[in-house]
């Protein structure tokens, strides 16, 4: 079981530390520190600054047209030579977008691309689910669909 003595030596000890610490120095610090967080959000808050920066890296673009297809990818194994599955199967995403979004200019992210190389150019993924992005030029850019 615990001493009572000790518990209030560890209670002066302690009373004494904060009688140390002179009361200027902690206003002082309590005053600079509101301010610079202020500053921080300030900056933040620019429409230029969060136009700039995204969450994932991506450019912010002026979205006319936003899709989630699930693309079947099965045909690929039936017709397509072992060696050169990969590659086909990301023609296959281009051209099934670009049909689908009616677009000629398609370019796809490098997390498809690497979704569907994950596991080498023999075995690509059966399907895959992507978010096809138009902007208001008509470009569509692929993306892997957010997992909810």
């Amino acid at each position: 079981m615990s001493n009572p003595e000790s518990k209030e030596e560890t209670v002066a000890e302690t009373a004494e530390e904060v009688e140390e610490t002179p009361a200027e120095e902690v206003k002082a610090e309590k005053v600079t520190e509101p301010e610079a967080e202020a500053a921080e959000t300030e900056e933040a808050e620019t429409p230029a600054a969060a136009a700039e920066e995204t969450p994932e890296g991506e450019e912010e673009i002026e979205v006319v047209e936003e899709k989630v297809y699930t693309i079947p990818l099965r045909h690929v194994w039936v017709v397509t030579p072992r060696g050169k599955r990969a590659p086909r199967a990301v023609r296959d995403v281009r051209n099934y977008v670009a049909r689908h979004m009616k677009s000629e200019e398609v370019a796809v992210s490098n997390e498809v691309n690497s979704a569907i190389w994950s596991r080498s150019i023999n075995k690509p993924p059966r399907k895959i689910t992507v978010r096809a992005v138009k902007d208001k030029e008509g470009k569509v850019i692929i993306y892997p669909a957010k997992s909810s």
